[in-house]
């Protein structure tokens, strides 16, 4: 069964515990980075044969990121088939699995604020299950469902803050996805097992704004699996314990294909004038991103069995709005 941990922070002590309700049951060891619980504590967590300390109350800790920064934070883009049409691509004619990857830096807590930058105007959301991962892989290796979790210690929930400006314009995924706090994680790394990761097609996504559900998807609806993304992912680079990996968002950002007139338009214009288009369109966009937008975003089955927990993020800075 599905078990919730949160890191956090008591006094002067970080330290990892088992969320029970309103409570925190404190593992006992240090564990100072996400790729020491993982290896030291985490079976054993599971298992429900860890030593624990006494409760705290959870309103009594700062609860942090459960990645910590010295993780890699890799990610999937267009990996929804709904995301995919909004995009403007048609997922019968779009079969390749696409890799980037977001600056562990941008990693934060599940109620940081997302600070964007005074030169973005263009913000835009997206909800995304995130593989925490169990073990180091330092070739090319076959995953698959039945040994998905050797390879998967927990899920976490991310969102993939994006400054769509800078990501269109200047074509730099990196740099558009990885501003300071654009990378919410948590509240909780939950671990699993291979029984509830048997269910990870339940998994229902939601992300609201301003208490307006922008995105409502299930898992099911991902074109590449996570057993045969970490395979391909495999082939390409390696990875290690705590390391983690973001799998695509469903439909419903602010951002959305233009008409194709358009569209063909901004492939041939120069950079600047590709970024002043996609400007004047984000100025016209009622979804994207503004100071004071409070952005919810969880992920749990619809029985409630496995729940990753919920963000509350508030959005602060930005562009002209």
């Amino acid at each position: 069964m599905a078990v919730n941990v949160a890191r956090y922070r008591h006094g002067d002590r970080i330290g990892w515990g088992v969320v029970d309700g309103d409570v925190v049951r404190p593992i006992v060891g240090g564990h100072p980075t996400t790729a020491a619980f993982v290896e030291e504590a985490a079976t054993a967590v599971l298992r429900g044969d860890a030593a624990t300390g006494q409760p705290l109350g959870i309103d009594d800790v700062t609860v942090l990121c459960p990645i910590t920064t010295d993780q890699q934070f890799l990610c999937q883009a267009i990996n929804y088939r709904s995301h995919m049409i909004e995009s403007g691509l048609d997922p019968a004619s779009s079969p390749f699995n696409v890799f980037f990857r977001k600056a562990s830096s941008c990693l934060a807590a599940a109620d940081v604020d997302i600070a964007v930058p005074d030169h973005v105007e263009f913000c835009d959301y997206e909800v995304e299950i995130g593989l925490v991962l169990r073990r180091a892989v330092t070739g090319p290796t076959s995953v698959t469902a039945d040994t998905l979790a050797d390879h998967v210690a927990g899920l976490v929930v991310v969102n993939d803050v994006s400054a769509r400006d800078v990501q269109l314009a200047e074509g730099q995924f990196y740099k558009g996805k990885s501003y300071r706090t654009f990378g919410p994680v948590g509240p909780w790394l939950t671990l699993v097992g291979a029984d509830d990761l048997a269910r990870f097609d339940q998994l229902r996504l939601r992300l609201s704004v301003n208490g307006e559900v922008r995105q409502d998807g299930l898992a099911a609806e991902m074109i590449h699996t996570p057993a045969s993304s970490l395979t391909e992912l495999s082939a390409v680079q390696d990875w290690g314990p705590g390391d983690l990996l973001a799998t695509g968002t469903p439909g419903g950002c602010a951002l959305q294909a233009p008409p194709r007139p358009v569209a063909a338009l901004v492939q041939v214009v120069s950079p600047t004038r590709r970024q002043a288009l996609v400007r004047r369109a984000a100025a016209r966009n009622g979804r994207r991103l503004a100071p004071g937008d409070v952005v919810r975003a969880s992920i749990r089955t619809d029985d409630g069995a496995i729940d990753l927990g919920e963000q509350r993020t508030r959005v602060t800075g930005g562009g002209r709005r």
